[in-house]
């Protein structure tokens, strides 16, 4: 069946409270319960309520579940509002204890404080004058102790430096002094390092090779200033004392004199020192990080090559010319002295149509001979323009390299600016390389050229002179 709740009139009352919230819930359960139809055999006894009586009972047990609810976090909040006031109580009892003990700490901290100044005047007057002596002491020690790291010696005599550390962590401390033995062994050390600096001696040593191949072998050591070892140069670095082979070595006068010293026995041996530094020094450095002629000429970069190719090829077209006015001018000398023509050489044939012409008249015959002569010319001319041509591109082609040069020298500059030389080294080494390498082949080219012109001069004007000895026997005849 359809049941619906009877309508109220709304009452002008103002509702306040819970009980104004719970006849808002009936309320609205009411009209829940109005806009559905409810069949008697669906509804169940043992699920929510089904009537507004039921409804209200269910609000009232709610509200007491939460009252119960709210009682014991109630109480639970007080038992641990208890538990926090005696916690409170404990750490202001500690706090209190604290402050009693800094209070004491402090009384003594300041009474130690004045016991360490009375004790310190006592050692300072008790000290006198050993004060300033272990300070020079300590000066000397820090001193001998870098020489130590940057001496060759080092590699010989290792493990010097701990000694002084140890001594000068002594010297440095307010309560440790040093001893007698200790004072003596420092002097001991500052004079066998000078003894030392005057021997040349050989020891055996663990050497690193270019390949970094560790191989035990006899080191000579001249002094303090270098490290030799089966006619190589060792450098060794400070602090270390490790010994490695220089990657490259100086010159060959200098690695044979190294060799003749280590098998010397006692005679004097003149070798090559580097005097400016114990570990290798500047001059042994410039010596073998200067670049070798192939370097140099590979810094002169794409216009180096060409200049050079192109000097190669000069160098070539001269020798091959100068042999064959050689072969020429052999050829003329031999026919001067014969009396028959030799088609083979230019004099040869040049008398060949003097002899077939001999009929005609001066005047012709001297046309035939200066046509002989002039094409003569061009094979014992030829290729000498082409030297001229190579002489005067030479240079400015290595002017073009230096202005490609300088041009990367500046784009250098205003990309790391002015204070890397490394920067604008590359571009400074391809402007002179290839200036030089212009010069280099221009000056053996005009050389070349001046001598191969003479030769071929000389044979023109042999070839000239037996014309025009042709032509006066014409004449005067």
């Amino acid at each position: 069946m359809n049941i619906k709740l009877p309508s109220t009139k709304p009452r002008n009352t103002k509702l306040r409270g819970p009980f104004a919230i719970c006849l808002i819930l009936i309320c609205l359960s009411a009209g829940m319960l109005s806009s559905a139809t409810v069949h008697a055999d669906d509804v169940q006894t043992t699920g929510g309520a089904t009537t507004l009586d039921e409804l209200l009972k269910t609000i009232k047990n709610a509200t007491f579940s939460e009252s119960r609810e709210h009682a014991a976090r109630e109480s639970e909040f007080k038992r641990a509002k208890a538990e926090q006031a005696q916690q409170l109580k404990k750490i202001q009892a500690i706090k209190v204890a604290e402050e009693n003990r800094s209070e004491q700490l402090e009384k003594a901290y300041a009474e130690n404080e004045l016991k360490v100044v009375a004790l310190q005047e006592q050692l300072q007057k008790r000290l006198g004058t050993l004060g300033e002596m272990f300070g020079h002491m300590t000066s000397a020690a820090g001193d001998a102790r870098a020489t130590f790291n940057q001496s060759i010696v080092s590699t010989q005599f290792p493990g010097r430096t701990v000694f002084l550390d140890e001594l000068i962590v002594k010297m440095n401390s307010q309560t440790q002094l040093p001893s007698m033995e200790e004072i003596e062994e420092l002097w001991y050390e500052i004079n066998h390092e000078m003894v030392e600096g005057g021997k040349v001696v050989k020891f055996p040593a663990t050497v690193i090779k270019v390949g970094g191949e560790q191989v035990q072998q006899e080191v000579v050591r001249i002094g303090a200033f270098n490290l030799l070892s089966n006619g190589s140069y060792l450098t060794f670095r400070p602090g270390t004392g490790v010994v490695t082979e220089l990657a490259r070595q100086p010159k060959r006068q200098y690695t044979r004199a190294a060799t003749e010293l280590q098998a010397a026995d006692g005679e004097f041996t003149r070798v090559g020192i580097d005097p400016t530094g114990p570990s290798g020094g500047s001059l042994l450095a410039a010596l073998i990080n200067s670049p070798s002629r192939v370097e140099r000429w590979h810094q002169g970069g794409l216009v180096g090559y060409f200049i050079s190719g192109v000097g190669g090829f000069a160098l070539l077209l001269a020798l091959w010319r100068l042999v064959v006015l050689m072969g020429v001018s052999r050829k003329v000398s031999d026919q001067l002295k014969s009396d028959v023509a030799d088609t083979g050489n230019p004099l040869g044939r040049v008398l060949k149509v003097g002899e077939d012409h001999s009929g005609m008249d001066a005047e012709s015959l001297e046309l035939k001979l200066h046509e002989q002569v002039l094409k003569e010319r061009p094979a014992i001319e030829g290729g000498l323009n082409l030297l001229k041509i190579i002489a005067m591109v030479a240079p400015l082609m290595g002017l073009l390299g230096t202005v490609i040069g300088m041009i990367i020298t500046f784009q250098a500059i205003t990309i790391f600016g002015a204070g890397d030389p490394k920067a604008m080294a590359g571009g400074i080494s391809a402007a002179l390389v290839t200036t030089v390498l212009g010069l280099f082949v221009a000056i053996p080219t005009v050389l070349f050229h001046t001598l191969l012109n003479s030769k071929a001069q000389r044979v023109l004007h042999i070839l000239e002179e037996q014309s025009a000895g042709i032509i006066a026997e014409k004449v005067e005849g």
